[in-house]
């Protein structure tokens, strides 16, 4: 770049709120510390609703609950099952008389709508004798049960028992109450941030500013979510992702722009200019990349599913809040740093910005290392992301259940209790409600034709005698599957049942069953989420790659991005999907059993992922093309974009890989999937892509990277991230 600084002719919108929010540096802190005690005021007067309800719409589940819910009031609700395994037999005196002690002490208690003792019903005493389960039916589904009455119920079962006894309660009421440590895991992600900004800048103050100025934004996003979850489903760890996506993102984008800053002030800029050459070049960077996060993350609306919707709304208001604190509050911050941005650095790590000595660097000798070799290196690169990506084609999606959680808690016990003594698919039974379309009661010809089938069909373990409603026009037939509610022969059960088994039975009659509960909910859920993530893809594929053309007036740069990006997800998939579905490293990752995908991740993966892969595709190309406008020269562009964001692409990928990858230490197994999955997939990215593939691909397509035609130059709107260089 030589030794002078590229800078605008004149300051852009984004230069001028710079300079704005510089000058009237005390009013831009104090408003948003402001904001801050409003926000957590607020949120703590009405505190946020989350709901973990991942299923409705107009599946048959879905069907079934709501004709439930209108004609058997008593059979709608979510069950938990109390689990008691004994030393004595079950059915000796002294144990049955305390075990209906513990349960009559549970009739009665609010939103508890019965209780199926073990001894009034078949099937729930294990023929080893020693373990039986009661059913507690709820009024009420779990995502809409309070947790106090959750929480009477475990207190009163767990203490009425005697000696001899062990009780332990399982069913999804009960794993909503489960309490999950929140704050350890990012503790470990902000403290590897921070070493990291250490050593890339080797200044205190330049590594605080963009901590301070994410963790402040990430403070506020949390009140922000308490109000979106009032409005629409949030599930209980939006906001854990929230902070996840929220705290990676936003130290990269401070990064940026401190970066920028310190170099304009080691190009003799004054602070102020030098704040208004940061935001006026890498505020717009970081702008547009927010931009296409948010667009990304809004791909999730296509899919019209209530909890996917709140679980993006989450992750948009960290990533908008992040990037405005960037555009706002961090130039302000820069304001009142001034020239002491270095004055307390670690001796001999002060890290000086990139300048006249960069084409000395490193980065810009590998640059010309791979530019020399583009076919090799570009290929070698290649090779790697579709090994990794290669186990993709085995996933298997479907909704987790409780055998996947660590094993101290309360619903893996019970878990476990009940697979040893009924077997595992005793922890996930499908409800079949049969009713009558005409006028007056329900035939028991039907449910009881129906319950015979049952039994003798392959993968049914038992078949409960049908339960009737008061007016006896609907009736209930609960079926235990031979196998775990995740298991692939579980999900062909309920599609055989709903095409073969229950048709056969109510043809040429008045009555129609549908196969419900919450298993089938889960495979009717996995199968709908796995049908458009497709029309995700392309959707998403298809609005960046137009913003990208528009960016930078070219159909290579982004056809590349695009497909590049892909890959990078390929490989992310791939990762997860060897470490969680198959078992690889299961152990150094602390993945005990081994598991489905659930169906939903991959798409939250692959918004989030191609929103992030363009943070640093922007970031690069903005330097490139930069170059490119200043000189004409591909190849020399090439290597000088890279050698002057190289340094800082590094260090913000290091911090994501922190931040994300400190999620896998935690205790809730869908984080540390997400957590896994970003982090492989920034460190990918980062690395074979921007720092091989590109630069590769870029030298082999010459002039070709920056051609458009003429006609699609005029009709498409002209943006730009890097204003035209002095």
């Amino acid at each position: 770049m030589g030794g002078t600084a590229v800078g605008p002719r004149q300051p852009n919108r984004l230069g001028r709120l710079a300079a704005w929010c510089a000058r009237r540096r005390r009013l831009v802190v104090v408003s948003w510390v402001a904001g801050l005690v409003v926000v957590t005021a607020l949120s703590t007067a009405f505190p946020g609703v989350f709901l973990d309800k991942f299923g409705g719409g107009s599946t048959e589940s879905a069907r079934a609950q709501r004709l439930l819910s209108a004609r058997f009031p008593a059979q709608s609700g979510d069950n938990a099952q109390v689990v008691f395994e004994t030393t004595a037999p079950v059915t000796s005196p002294s144990v049955q008389a305390a075990i209906s002690r513990d349960l009559d002490a549970l009739r009665g208690l609010p939103h508890v709508a019965a209780v199926r003792s073990p001894f009034d019903s078949p099937g729930q005493i294990a023929p080893s004798g020693t373990i039986a389960y009661a059913t507690v039916e709820f009024d009420q589904i779990t995502a809409t049960l309070p947790k106090a009455p959750i929480q009477t119920v475990v207190d009163k079962a767990t203490t009425g028992a005697g000696p001899g006894i062990t009780v332990v309660l399982g069913g999804s009421p009960i794993a909503k109450i489960q309490k999950f440590a929140f704050g350890a895991s990012e503790g470990v992600g902000i403290l590897a941030a921070v070493v990291i900004l250490l050593l890339a800048f080797g200044s205190v103050i330049a590594m605080g500013l963009p901590i301070l100025t994410a963790l402040l934004a990430i403070a506020i996003s949390f009140g922000v979510l308490d109000f979106i979850s009032h409005g629409v489903t949030v599930p209980t760890f939006g906001a854990e992702l929230a902070a996840m996506i929220g705290i990676g993102v936003g130290i990269d984008y401070a990064l940026f722009v401190v970066t920028r800053y310190r170099q304009g002030l080691d190009d003799g800029m004054s602070p102020e200019d030098a704040i208004v050459a940061s935001l006026s070049t890498s505020g717009r960077a970081v702008l547009f990349a927010g931009c296409t996060v948010v667009i990304s993350l809004l791909g999730m609306f296509l899919l019209g599913v209530a909890f996917i919707v709140g679980l993006a709304l989450g992750a948009i208001g960290a990533v908008v809040l992040v990037m405005a604190a960037a555009l706002t509050l961090l130039p302000a911050l820069l304001g009142f740093a001034g020239h002491a941005i270095d004055r307390f650095h670690l001796p001999r790590l002060l890290a000086k910005a990139e300048g006249a000595d960069q084409r000395e660097s490193v980065w810009w000798r590998w640059s010309r290392v791979v530019q020399r070799r583009p076919i090799v290196a570009g290929g070698a690169s290649l090779a790697v992301l579709v090994v990794l990506a290669l186990p993709l084609f085995g996933m298997h999606l479907a909704f987790t259940d409780a055998g996947n959680d660590k094993p101290s808690t309360m619903t893996r016990q019970a878990y476990d209790a009940l697979a040893r003594g009924f077997g595992p698919g005793s922890n996930g039974p499908l409800v079949i409600a049969v009713s009558s379309s005409t006028a007056g009661p329900l035939p028991s010809t039907v449910p009881d034709a129906l319950r015979t089938g049952l039994q003798s069909t392959s993968g049914v373990a038992f078949a409960a005698p049908p339960q009737y409603n008061a007016a006896h026009d609907t009736a209930v037939v609960v079926v235990i599957p031979t196998t775990s509610p995740q298991d692939l022969r579980t999900q062909s059960l309920v599609h055989r049942l709903r095409s073969t088994v229950v048709p056969s039975v109510t043809a040429g009659t008045s009555a129609k069953a549908l196969v419900g509960g919450e298993t089938a909910a889960a495979v009717d859920s996995s199968h709908d989420l796995s049908h458009r993530l497709p029309y995700v893809i392309a959707g998403v594929v298809i609005l960046s790659f137009l913003l990208l053309m528009a960016v930078f007036r070219s159909i290579a740069v982004p056809l590349k991005a695009a497909v590049m990006n892909l890959l990078s997800v390929g490989a992310a998939y791939g990762v997860i999907v060897a470490v969680f579905q198959w078992g690889w490293l299961g152990g150094l990752f602390g993945i005990g059993k081994t598991a489905p995908i659930d169906p939903w991740v991959p798409l939250m993966l692959f918004t989030i992922l191609f929103g992030l892969s363009m943070d640093y595709e922007v970031f690069l190309l903005s330097r490139i093309r930069e170059e490119w406008l200043r000189t004409g020269e591909n190849a020399t562009a090439v290597a000088d974009g890279l050698a002057s964001t190289a340094r800082v692409i590094t260090a913000a990928a290091a911090i994501m890989v922190c931040v994300f990858g400190s999620f896998v230490l935690g205790d809730q197994r869908v984080l540390k999937l997400f957590g896994l999955g970003l982090a492989s997939a920034v460190f990918v990215d980062a690395t074979l892509v921007r720092m091989v593939l590109v630069p590769a691909t870029m030298e082999l397509l010459g002039s070709a990277n920056w051609w458009l035609p003429k006609w699609i130059d005029r009709a498409v709107p002209a943006f730009s991230i890097e204003p035209e260089p002095a």
